[in-house]
């Protein structure tokens, strides 16, 4: 099963797998399924049925598709919402972005200010909508839902408000909300931003990880209460951060990123108290973070990756792979995958000394969504189709 954004755990890594090396339009390409409309959220699957969040160019219809995970057939084609007013979106983004999340044959799909909605797997019936958080995105949606026991969280960043919620899945009534509580700038464009946030168990205890503008917040996902927080300058933060021990490691964003890393035993403004190292280089945008044994590998937009040690955040290598990025790094099988916006996979081995480019796969369309993982398969969304990349 892939649950959601960045698959188990939202970190994008999968253990005990063996994924394909090589692959083209016609060599090891299980089968691939024309996808109506535009997305670049992920697939989601439950090991039978895939599903994808799409949209109409224009954003008037915003829905879901299901695939059939052994035939490549697509089955259903529901419409979700049908925005009367629409927001200009941004070149780089599409109205489907945010990835859904999987729960007990329940998709759970949110479209930031255009709405949240609950559907039954097996029928295709819509059990709940809601459209009580309206978001001035100033270019489109971007944050992916997440689920903590019984609620579904949304991050809600714009330009005039910012502010966590989560909602109950049973019917999507709200359960707690949360506002940024730092200082923002005067400028509401920096108000923004687009990140997914991260559950991560601490010493017993979940941990909502959350960046927006200026700030990220430990929040506790039961409640909503703050369990600390960083200040940064930085806003439109899309990468969504990644942990491992007592460290999270997490990028700032625009104008001027940098990729942080903070360790999680504080309590309140830890900005200096817990600010472990911050590493100012080639920062994604877009592409989130991973971390691999006891080393951060970061992808930028540009295609320059870097590795660098966690508990120093000094640089062991860097590698200018090529391409432009927008989907974030999965490793398996002890390689990092690279999908770039060209539509080719990059395959590094990030263990070597002076890691280089091992395998570079083409397909026909590009590619901006994180791709997925069933069984030893991957799922690739291109800007036209789904492919199941697979060897016998």
């Amino acid at each position: 099963m892939w649950p959601q954004f960045r698959g188990p755990g939202g970190q994008g890594i999968i253990e005990n797998v063996s994924l394909p090396i090589e692959w083209s339009e016609k060599e090891n390409v299980r089968w691939k399924c024309e996808i109506p409309g535009l997305g670049h959220s992920s697939p989601v699957h439950d090991g039978e049925t895939c599903w994808l969040t799409t949209a109409t160019s224009d954003g008037k219809i915003l829905g879901v598709v299901s695939v059939n995970l052994s035939n490549g057939k697509l089955d259903k084609n529901l419409t979700v919402f049908e925005p009367q007013y629409l927001e200009k979106i941004h070149h780089d983004n599409s109205y489907a972005s945010p990835t859904p999340v999987l729960k007990d044959k329940r998709l759970y799909v949110h479209f930031g200010t255009y709405g949240t909605a609950c559907i039954d797997c097996e029928s295709g019936r819509i059990l709940w909508k809601n459209n009580d958080f309206p978001v001035e995105h100033q270019g489109g949606p971007g944050s992916s839902p997440v689920i903590y026991e019984d609620m579904l969280i949304l991050t809600l960043d714009g330009a005039q408000q910012q502010r966590v919620v989560a909602l109950d899945l049973k019917d999507g009534s709200l359960r707690w909300e949360r506002k940024r509580s730092a200082p923002l700038r005067p400028n509401p464009i920096t108000h923004r931003a687009f990140s997914t946030p991260l559950l991560y168990e601490y010493k017993g205890a979940t941990q909502l990880l959350s960046p927006g503008a200026d700030q990220i917040h430990a929040y506790d996902p039961a409640t909503g209460n703050e369990i600390w927080h960083a200040r940064y300058v930085g806003f439109s933060t899309v990468p969504c951060p990644t942990a491992q021990g007592n460290i999270a490691v997490f990028c700032t964003g625009y104008f001027q990123p940098e990729l942080w890393a903070v360790t999680l035993d504080g309590s309140g403004d830890i900005t200096e108290s817990h600010r472990k190292w911050k590493f100012r280089g080639p920062i994604p945008d877009i592409p989130s973070p991973i971390i691999i044994d006891d080393q951060v590998v970061i992808i930028s937009n540009k295609g320059v990756a870097t590795g660098l040690d966690l508990q120093s955040g000094k640089r062991k290598w860097v590698l200018r792979v090529g391409g432009n990025f927008s989907a974030s790094p999965i490793y398996a099988s002890g390689l990092i995958y690279l999908c770039s916006e060209e539509g080719v996979t990059k395959i590094i081995d990030p263990h070597t000394k002076k890691p280089r480019v091992n395998h570079a796969n083409r397909l026909e369309d590009g590619i901006k969504a994180t791709p997925a993982i069933v069984e030893n398969d991957l799922l690739i969304r291109t800007t036209t189709a789904l492919y199941r990349i697979g060897t016998d």
